[in-house]
């Protein structure tokens, strides 16, 4: 049995506040770690910052390593587990900034970063897109990281699992009035690629959007090993009337979805064994999917 802990994080960032943002994440850390053994944190998009920042993106905007991911580097080593959150990074250019996620180690290092690939709405005026998906080979099993919208690609979570991913990190922002989409997409990217997700999306409210927590850990057979549950977004989801009742009804119900962990023991060996029973992988034809790589 390959036996690994994961927890998965759902909170409130201070919108530009990356110091107070910091020390609830390390307090996260803190309580969770010493509660029991953890093998890995994560954490949801844009952690440190908030989300609707515009131009201020570029004054949070942080060097890979930098001071952020230099702090959590060494909660990580503190308490021996890997952690995994979203930031805004920047070139040396400064006006090139990315959505990002890192995984930072036990040892007090980093492993890895990951820019966003799909950006969705004004992110598009604010970050520069990401262009490969790269999967990190860690102590407790190969890692791979996504944000936000890139959850629903396909294309993004079957990258991830070619390279060797047993474990996706979806570090997300999903809006409250959207959380349908979101609980299946989190189970279909397990489903479809035989391996595990660790979900963690943000709660609360910035200056117009609402997000709909929900943060869940998920098996390659669709199982939910554990999850932070939020009955006030599903009922948002299922009320009557058009979209624009639903959005607010959905923020209204967004201010009671509490911050949180969940926590599971989960046995990476499933994925091997999931694969060799379903070819999800073995059985593909790529010859035949050329029409994928087509822009529209």
């Amino acid at each position: 049995m390959r036996e690994v802990t994961i927890a998965t994080v759902q909170f409130q960032p201070k919108l530009s506040e990356p110091e107070d943002n910091l020390v609830k994440m390390s307090e996260f850390v803190s309580k969770i770690a010493s509660q029991q053994k953890v093998d890995l944190i994560v954490f949801p998009e844009l952690a440190t910052s908030g989300y609707e920042l515009g131009v201020g993106f570029t004054e949070v905007a942080q060097r890979v390593p930098g001071p952020a991911i230099n702090l959590m580097a060494q909660r990580a080593a503190e308490y021996g587990v890997y952690i995994g959150f979203g930031l805004v990074t920047k070139e040396k250019v400064e006006s090139v900034i990315f959505n990002s996620a890192v995984l930072v180690g036990p040892d007090g290092e980093l492993v890895g970063h990951y820019n966003k690939v799909h950006l969705r709405g004004e992110e598009r005026m604010a970050f520069r897109e990401g262009y490969r998906f790269p999967v990190f080979e860690t102590e407790i099993g190969n890692i791979g990281l996504m944000v936000g919208w890139d959850l629903a690609f396909p294309e993004v979570s079957r990258s991830l699992a070619l390279e060797g991913a047993e474990i996706l990190c979806a570090i997300t922002n999903w809006e409250a009035g959207h959380m349908d989409e979101y609980r299946t997409y989190v189970k279909s990217r397990a489903f479809e690629n035989a391996l595990f997700v660790a979900a963690s999306n943000r709660v609360g409210e910035d200056v117009t959007l609402a997000f709909g927590g929900e943060s869940m850990i998920v098996g390659p057979r669709g199982r939910i090993y554990a999850e932070v549950k939020a009955e006030t977004s599903k009922t948002a989801d299922a009320s009557g009337g058009g979209d624009s009742e639903k959005g607010k009804s959905a923020a209204s119900d967004a201010k009671n979805i509490p911050e949180g962990y969940a926590v599971a023991r989960i046995d990476l060996d499933d994925v091997r064994k999931n694969r060799e029973q379903f070819q999800m992988i073995q059985e593909r034809q790529p010859t035949a999917y050329r029409t994928i790589v087509k822009r529209y």
